[in-house]
């Protein structure tokens, strides 16, 4: 969301600054670092007040710079109506997110077990959880909505870079079977709720 400094005069300057100031935000995330504003600032060659105008926090600062803010989909144009196939290619297209922007996943994960309840990090808005929710849209009409909604808790809790921390760092897989056993697992959830085993305290009593 713009602050009301971005949405004045001379908007395209501005956007302009923006954008190079989240840029050097993010290639310093993916080097394993959290910088602060200040540090964006020198790094983007912008002055320290000038960047505090646009972030007035290194939070807020970090959320913009989240490789997830401007995606909206994780289907293709051509979209299935198979549940099954809808989930494997949103599953596999958030995988391949992670992977791409690790180091920026971890640094998000870190701030977002650190912060407040009502803070609005980018791990805490369930972008995820709506991209699943997409991917199972067919299910409605099948499953009830309490089912559908249990189902994508559980596809979620199993993927994502949550998932992947632990496969790798405690699990001891590579990424390459991390990313292979949450697509398993995602599909054979989805599988055992389409076979009549929807998840656990959400069965339909008539």
């Amino acid at each position: 969301m713009s602050m009301a400094y971005e949405v004045g005069g001379r908007s395209n300057q501005k956007q302009r600054t923006r954008e190079a100031l989240v840029a050097a935000a993010q290639v310093q995330v993916r080097e394993g670092r959290a910088p602060t504003v200040e540090e964006a600032a020198i790094a983007a060659g912008i002055s320290r007040t000038t960047a505090y105008r646009y972030f007035p926090n290194q939070r807020s600062l970090l959320a913009a710079a989240h490789p997830e803010t401007a995606t909206t989909s994780m289907l293709s144009d051509a979209q299935s109506h198979d549940p099954v196939e809808r989930l494997d290619e949103v599953v596999r297209t958030f995988g391949r997110l992670v992977l791409e922007t690790e180091q920026q996943q971890r640094t998000m994960l870190r701030l977002s077990l650190e912060a407040e309840p009502d803070e609005g990090l980018p791990l805490r808005q369930g972008r995820a959880i709506a991209w699943i929710t997409e991917a199972l849209e067919p299910l409605k009409g099948q499953l009830s909505d309490a089912e559908i909604r249990s189902l994508v808790l559980a596809i979620r809790s199993a993927t994502g870079i949550e998932a992947l921390v632990w496969l790798t760092d405690i699990g001891g897989l590579s990424r390459e079977k991390a990313t292979e056993l949450m697509q398993w697992s995602a599909r054979s959830m989805l599988q055992a709720a389409l076979a009549g085993s929807p998840p656990r305290g959400t069965r339909r009593t008539s």
